[in-house]
Order: structure tokens, then sequence, then C-alpha cells
């Protein structure tokens, strides 16, 4: 592996050049077929990583886990109770002792308002690589492996692409504005062009838009917004329904003093968009080759229905899930 890239946090994707990005992509399509052939790639023997996690994961945790086991290296996999967290300990005394003790650190934390700057401090304190494994900002690795997808999908010359990425409803959870924001910042970038459709009490966070418009410019693509969701699927070639809560819709330090006022107005604004749903008629108004990309787990029967989802003519979510292990054991393997 190339010393270039060790000891290089990711934190976000803003952080990595086109052409270090362009390094990662070719690692993880060159590891997949060497994961396909049964290759052995042991690139980190017997080196550690620590994964703190503050919420619950599927794809994040067993991607990093199993990459780190088929690099050769070991994964743990810490929670706040298996840690001194809710003894007070610091993220700063966090990362001095873990970076001293293995080989790199990974953390998911995606509280509002909170979890960018857990990281961070992380970062700043470690002298190891640090991953972010999603926080309320950003979501690098979903960002990579949704690249990887369309460049396996639709081939490397994405300038033009029609990409819709559209906030769908949803009765789970306020979900997190990382995975929309780093589709808007990262897709512009290789010449992609993005709409973005989301009701007006459900916007991302301002200076993110701001930053993909300038994305957009110097890398050739576009970004461009609606409030119709019929509007956003009308031609588009990739459609990406997805949940995300209405904290942008609020100014961060308003929200964090009257949370739960906040919450319960989201609850309120939330109920009014139940036929924002990715179903038949929705995809008839998109390309006749339209694919379907989702972070997963999706709401079935809210954010898409299940005809679409199961449709394997339209619906490359498992290939969109899978990349997350090929792009991890890339960033992993460049890094550590």
């Amino acid at each position: 592996m190339s010393s270039d890239f060790k000891g290089k946090h990711l934190l976000t994707c803003e952080d990595w050049s086109k052409q270090e990005l362009d390094t990662v992509f070719n690692t993880a399509s060159d590891l997949k077929q060497k994961f396909a052939n049964e290759t052995p790639t042991r690139y980190l023997q017997d080196k550690t990583l620590f994964m703190i996690f503050f919420e619950q994961s599927t794809r994040t945790r067993n991607s990093m886990e199993a990459g780190m086991t088929q690099l050769g290296g070991h994964a743990h996999d810490l929670t706040a109770d298996k840690m001194q967290l809710s003894h007070g300990e610091t993220p700063k005394d966090t990362a001095i002792i873990l970076s001293r003790m293995g080989h790199g650190i990974a953390s998911r934390n995606c509280f509002y308002g909170i979890g960018n700057k857990y990281l961070s401090e992380i970062a700043k304190n470690s002298t190891k690589p640090v991953m972010s494994l999603q926080d309320d900002i950003y979501h690098p690795f979903q960002g990579l492996a949704d690249l990887m997808t369309i460049f396996e999908h639709l081939g490397k010359n994405t300038n033009g692409l029609k990409v819709t990425v559209s906030w769908a409803y949803a009765d789970t959870h306020s979900k997190p504005l990382s995975v929309p924001q780093t589709q808007i910042l990262l897709f512009p970038r290789f010449g992609i062009d993005v709409t973005v459709a989301h009701p007006k009490e459900f916007p991302l966070s301002k200076n993110i838009v701001e930053k993909a418009k300038k994305n957009a410019e110097d890398g050739g693509g576009s970004l461009k917004f609606t409030n119709n969701m019929d509007e956003a699927f009308e031609g588009a070639q990739i459609v990406i329904p997805k949940n995300w809560g209405g904290f942008g819709y609020y100014d961060i330090n308003d929200y964090l003093q009257n949370e739960e006022e906040s919450k319960k107005e989201m609850k309120a604004n939330l109920e009014k968009y139940k036929s924002w749903i990715c179903d038949d008629k929705k995809i008839k108004l998109a390309d006749k080759n339209v694919k379907l990309m989702h972070a997963l787990p999706a709401d079935r029967g809210n954010e898409v229905t299940d005809e679409i989802l199961d449709d394997p003519n339209i619906s490359i979510v498992f290939d969109e899930a899978e990349n997350r292990l090929h792009t991890a054991k890339s960033i992993m393997s460049l890094t550590m």
C-alpha cells in the first residue's frame, strides 16, 4: 500500500483531493476483485483498529470489523458502556491512550451538535489515523461506497449524470443529515448533476449547501433544489429516497436549548408528508433505466415500496451495501 496516505484522517471526503479519492476507488476495486477470488490481502498484519460506537450499526460495524480481519488485523468493538466515557473520560484522553495502543481509531457519534466535534477532538489528539463512521454532519464511508457503486453501474465518466437525492417519509427516528450532505458535497466533484428534493421543513444545513455549490462549480457538476418530489424524479438516472430529520430547519444553538420542543415540532412536520414515498408512480417519472440507491436500512413501505426496493432491474442497494466493505478496506489499508 502507498505510504503517501499513512496516518491520514478520514472525517470527511472534503479533506481528500479528487486525485486521492481516485486512488481510494482504484484500491477498493482491486480489493473487491481479490475478495471475489479469495486472494489473501493481509496488508495490516497484526494491526489493531479501535471502533467506538455511540449508536447501533449493521453495515458500518461489520464492514470495518470484517475488513480488518480480511486485512490480517483485528478490530475492537467498543461502546460507551465498555469504556470510561460515562465516568467523564474526555475525547482527548481517549485518543491519546488508544493511539498509543493500536494503529487506528474509528468512531460513530451522530448526536446533533456533538458528533463531529467529538470526532474532531479525537483526531486532534490521536497520533494514528482517525476515521469517521458517521457523525451529525458527514458520513464519508457511505459516500465512498455510493460513488463506487455508481462507477460500477454507470461507468466512471459521470459528467452530466442525473442523480436525485430526495427526502422521504419514515416513522422510525429522526435520522441525521450526514448521508445526503455527504452526497451533495461529493457527487458534484465528479461532474454529477444532483437534484435535492425536500419539504420546506426538512432542509439541509446552509453552510453545507453553500460548500456543495462551490464543489459543483469546481467539479463541473451542478446542484439544484426543489420542494416537489415528482419534479425531482423527472428524468433521473439514479434516485436516492432517504429520510432525514429537520435539524437544518433550526439554528443549532436554539435546537440544543429547546431540544424536546424541537423534536415535537419535527414529529408534527413529519406527519404532513406521508406521500413522499418512492413508488411505481415516482419511478415512472425517472429515466427508463433508472437505478435505486439507499444507504439502508430502508423504511419499507414509507421511504420506498417493496416493489421497487426488491426489483433487480432497478435496485442496486445490496451492491451499494457490499461496497461498504471494499471502500472501508481501501481506506484502512491506505492509512494504517
